[in-house]
């Protein structure tokens, strides 16, 4: 097959990287990719907001596969058009996009059909209701911009003075752009978070391996929330028992929604999860691979990826397998001195050749710009510095090793990931 695969981040290249392993791809594109991707791939730059753009690229390359990673096209409907125009890609449809779209709408879905979530505490048109909203609510609560704002349109306060503060960033200054026109506030919820993808063929379904990402920026989870600072997966992260209860309380009866109200859902699913006193409850929806989560899923496949995901574009997952390698990944992304506020790009990066020399290791770029021979910082989230291992401690010991031969003015990256990685259980179980 010829792949085309859409976006440019760490997410698109740990994609590309496990793509080209199996027998079914003979040329992989990326649009637009970015400086480590090259090396893997062609890439082809076209605007990811112009969906009527992108069709026409993969009409002129002659893909037998479009994949999408980021979801602002999934959002404004690429699917739709692929699919008017006859082109094959892996994706859900603006429709069912609308549960990443909107924090509103997702919200609303979830409670319509019984699936466990935090209790919504208001939803804000303007920044005085909001501000007076906030000012109600007696202990910790989460704001939640409405529309996409790349994993940052997020607070967890117990003060009103915070909250307030972030009403008037999203809803007066428009930090996050468009997305912060509506404010969803809701309960928050205490346990452990996890992230648990699946992959949809409209009728069938098959989970990826559990994950579990670091979105605040410092260690001990301190800071403001980030687009994802790490995430590991492990064999045995959640139980048997915990996982069927996922299936069948989440996943399936989410599923069965969309098809019943909107339209059967294709393509990967990802549930937010927050695993609390009184079993898992959704937090958020991606239509898309998580990033980080994806460089630790796709450190773990042990099957032909492409083939898999023609499968489930043509609807026949059923027909399918997927298999794991045993043992555990860790992802470290390592980010612009700054970010998530204000950072410099155009820093050479030193070390990469050492660090994916490494065994079982892959270095996945987020944000890079290649110039001859070398590669140079070009947004926050830098490098995806991910290993394998027989458990998470060796795993870890190898991507923090690797991370340390890697080297750009201003370099930040957590040095806890993982630190405290065990068995997942509801909070008191």
């Amino acid at each position: 097959m010829k792949l085309l695969v859409l976006g440019g981040g760490g997410r698109e290249h740990a994609l590309v990287w496990r793509l080209r392993q199996g027998e079914s791809v003979s040329k992989i594109w990326c649009s637009p990719g970015n400086g480590g991707i090259a090396d893997e791939a062609e890439c082809v730059a076209a605007d990811a907001k112009n969906v009527a753009a992108l069709a026409d690229l993969a009409a002129r390359l002659g893909a037998d596969l479009t994949v999408v990673g980021p979801e602002e096209p999934l959002v404004l409907g690429i699917a739709d058009e692929f699919a008017r125009r006859g082109l094959r890609l892996l994706g859900p449809t603006k429709r069912c996009a609308q549960l990443e779209g909107s924090k509103i709408f997702a919200k609303e879905f979830l409670e319509q059909h019984g699936v466990a979530t935090a209790r919504a505490l208001g939803v804000y048109d303007s920044a005085d209701a909001a501000r007076a909203g906030v000012r109600k609510v007696p202990g910790a609560m989460v704001l939640k911009a409405d529309g996409l704002c790349a994993g940052k349109g997020v607070l967890v306060t117990s003060s009103a003075a915070e909250a307030e503060a972030f009403v008037e960033r999203a809803m007066e200054r428009r930090e996050f752009g468009d997305g912060g026109a509506r404010l969803l506030v809701e309960e928050a919820l205490s346990g452990q978070e996890l992230s648990f993808i699946v992959l949809a063929d409209g009728e069938n379904f098959l989970p990826m391996v559990p994950t579990r990402d670091h979105k605040r920026v410092f260690d001990g989870d301190r800071g403001p929330n980030t687009g994802g600072m790490g995430a590991y997966s492990t064999d045995g992260m959640i139980a048997p028992e915990l996982e069927r209860q996922i299936l069948e309380t989440i996943v399936r009866p989410t599923l069965a929604g969309l098809a019943k109200d909107l339209e059967p859902y294709r393509g990967f699913l990802y549930f937010g999860l927050m695993l609390t006193p009184n079993g898992p409850k959704v937090l958020e929806f991606n239509c898309r691979l998580g990033d980080p989560e994806t460089q630790a899923i796709m450190a773990r496949v042990d099957s032909d990826l492409g083939s898999l995901l023609a499968a489930c574009a043509v609807g026949e997952l059923r027909r399918a397998s997927l298999r794991w390698k045993p043992g555990a990944s860790l992802c470290v992304v390592m980010t612009s001195g700054g970010y998530p506020g204000a950072f410099e790009t155009g820093k050479e990066i030193e070390g990469l050749p050492e660090a994916g020399a490494m065994p079982n290791v892959a270095v996945f770029h987020a944000g890079t710009a290649k110039e001859g021979n070398k590669y140079y910082t070009r947004s926050g989230r830098v490098l995806g510095v991910t290993a394998s291992g027989s458990d998470v401690r060796q795993a870890r010991d190898a991507a923090y090793a690797a991370v340390a031969r890697i080297h750009f003015a201003g370099a930040h990256y957590r040095r806890d990931i993982a630190e405290t990685a065990g068995v997942l259980t509801p909070v008191g179980r």
